[in-house]
C-alpha cells in the first residue's frame, strides 16, 4: 500500500494544475461556443482521434515525470511556476476558438500554431533521460501529425498562409533538473491546450 510520501506528488501536481489553469482558462471555458461549422466531418473525427492519442501520450509522460518528482524535488507548484517563467516556457493561446462568434480561420491557425509550438518545446526536451526518451519521441511525432492534419485542412479551405511558420527560440535547459522541470511544465501546458482543443472540435463535430 502506498504511503503519504508516494501519494503526495500526485496531489501536488493536481494543486499545481489548479493554480495554473483556473485563472487562464475559466473565462474561456465559461464562454459559449459559436455555431457549429461546416468543416468536413471526417476531418473533425480524425482530429478528435488524434487529440485523444496525444492526451494518452502526454498522460504517460506526466506519470513518469511525477514518479521522479520527489527524487528531483520538483513537487512544489509555486517553485515550478517561477522556474517556468525564468526558463521562458510559453503558453499557446486558443482565444479565437471558444467565443460566441467562433472565428474559424483564426481558430485553425491557433490550433496549428499551438501544436507547432509544443512540437518545438518537446524537441527541446530531447535527452531528458533514456527512460523517457521513447515516450517523448512518440508524443512529438503524434503532435507533428496532428499539426499536419490541421495544416492540410487549412490548405484545402484556402486559409493557409503562403509559408509554413518557422520555429522561434526555444528554452535552453542548462541541467538535468531544468530539463525534468521543463518536462513537467510542457506536458501540463500541452494537456490544458488539448483539453480546450478537444472541447472545441467536439462542438464543431456536432450535427
Amino acid at each position: 500500500m502506498a504511503g503519504p510520501a508516494a501519494q503526495s506528488p500526485m496531489k501536488l501536481m493536481a494543486l499545481q494544475l489548479l493554480l495554473w489553469h483556473s485563472a487562464l482558462w475559466t473565462v474561456q471555458e465559461a464562454t459559449p461556443l459559436g455555431p457549429a461549422s461546416s468543416l468536413p466531418q471526417s476531418f473533425l473525427l480524425k482530429c478528435l482521434e488524434q487529440v485523444r492519442k496525444i492526451q494518452g501520450d502526454g498522460a504517460a509522460l506526466q506519470e513518469k515525470l511525477v514518479s521522479e518528482c520527489a527524487t528531483y524535488k520538483l513537487c512544489h507548484p509555486e517553485e515550478l511556476v517561477l522556474l517556468g517563467h525564468s526558463l521562458g516556457i510559453p503558453w499557446a493561446p486558443l482565444s479565437s476558438c471558444p467565443s460566441q462568434a467562433l472565428q474559424l480561420t483564426g481558430c485553425l491557425s491557433q490550433l496549428h500554431s499551438g501544436l507547432f509550438l509544443y512540437q518545438g518545446l518537446l524537441q527541446a526536451l530531447e535527452g531528458i533521460s533514456p527512460e523517457l526518451g521513447p515516450t517523448l519521441d512518440t508524443l512529438q511525432l503524434d503532435v507533428a501529425d496532428f499539426a499536419t492534419t490541421i495544416w492540410q485542412q487549412m490548405e484545402e479551405l484556402g486559409m493557409a498562409p503562403a509559408l509554413q511558420p518557422t520555429q522561434g527560440a526555444m528554452p535552453a535547459f542548462a541541467s538535468a533538473f531544468q530539463r525534468r522541470a521543463g518536462g513537467i511544465l510542457v506536458a501540463s501546458h500541452l494537456q490544458s491546450f488539448l483539453e480546450l482543443a478537444y472541447r472545441v472540435l467536439r462542438h464543431l463535430a456536432q450535427p
